[in-house]
């Protein structure tokens, strides 16, 4: 009986989850929420397919062996890249007001990016084990990496809800909480595949039941009232991000002077201007 459950929950979950995901394309695409978050959408767009491809692999598909071991990294590779763009499309939207701000969080999520690749293509090639199981083991690194930083965001946004003047009933925040707890879930339950390897089954399900858990929260908050649009503008903290995004325009405009102008100021004596003219700016507000 056990057997049977652990065979078949996953299919049921992954058949009613794929379902309420197109119910989530549809309530974008009616509501007009596509437009401000593509890349949410093409990764719904992008679950379901995985779905497809898994089933007519698993049960249709007459290839080789060999082949069909390649189908799951692939999978798994580009759905890590769904929700790298993801993160960094929720950054954007919570501090969508200031662009200096969100340049700078485009460098980061690039750096952060290439340092990851890096880190899981060098951790593979120094295991010594066959092709496929390098890939599984980059794969393996860029996946924990990749749900921490999804937890580091939900973080971020529990800690500064207040200060960034965000909802949590907002399409963006909606996005974020799902994420989060998602991957949450998933690191958990990588724990405790590692220390109870003979449970590992019934871990695995329980991953697959908060993921789909996360999807069900997706789909009735898209469908639930919008609530009035706030953002960081309206935060009682406007004025520290006010500060931040003039600093850094300030600072990138003296760059490019400086650059044209090939002039021999130091890089110091601008960021100690730059700090002095911020602190004198806060004492007389």
């Amino acid at each position: 009986m056990l057997f049977q459950v652990e065979k078949w929950l996953p299919v049921i979950l992954a058949t009613i989850g794929a379902v309420l995901q197109i119910g989530i394309l549809y309530t974008m695409k009616k509501r007009n929420v596509r437009s401000q978050f593509p890349v949410f959408f093409n990764y719904n767009i992008y679950v379901i397919s995985a779905i497809v491809i898994n089933y007519v692999t698993n049960y249709f598909c007459t290839c080789s062996v060999a082949l069909l071991s390649w189908v799951y990294p692939i999978i798994s590779f580009l759905l890590i890249g769904f929700e790298f763009a993801l993160m960094y499309e929720i950054f954007v939207s919570a501090l969508k007001p200031y662009s200096a701000l969100i340049d700078l969080g485009k460098m980061l999520f690039r750096w952060a990016g290439a340092f990851l690749l890096i880190a899981a293509v060098l951790t593979a090639f120094s295991t010594q084990s066959p092709s496929l199981d390098r890939i599984s083991v980059a794969l393996n690194i860029l996946e924990r990496s990749m749900r921490l930083m999804e937890c580091g965001l939900l973080l971020l946004f529990l800690l500064f809800e207040r200060k960034l003047g965000l909802s949590w009933r907002s399409t963006g925040m909606s996005i974020a909480l799902g994420l989060g707890t998602s991957a949450a879930a998933g690191l958990i339950s990588l724990y405790l595949q590692s220390r109870f390897p003979q449970q590992s089954p019934i871990f695995g399900m329980g991953e697959n039941v908060c993921y789909f858990a996360g999807v069900v929260f997706w789909f009735v908050s898209l469908r639930a009232p919008v609530p009035s649009k706030s953002n960081v503008l309206e935060s009682p903290s406007r004025l520290i991000f006010q500060r931040w995004n003039e600093a850094l325009v300030s600072y990138s405009h003296r760059g490019e002077m400086a650059m044209a102008t090939s002039s021999v100021e130091s890089f110091l004596p601008g960021v100690e201007q730059t700090v002095e003219r911020i602190l004198a700016r806060k004492m007389v507000q």
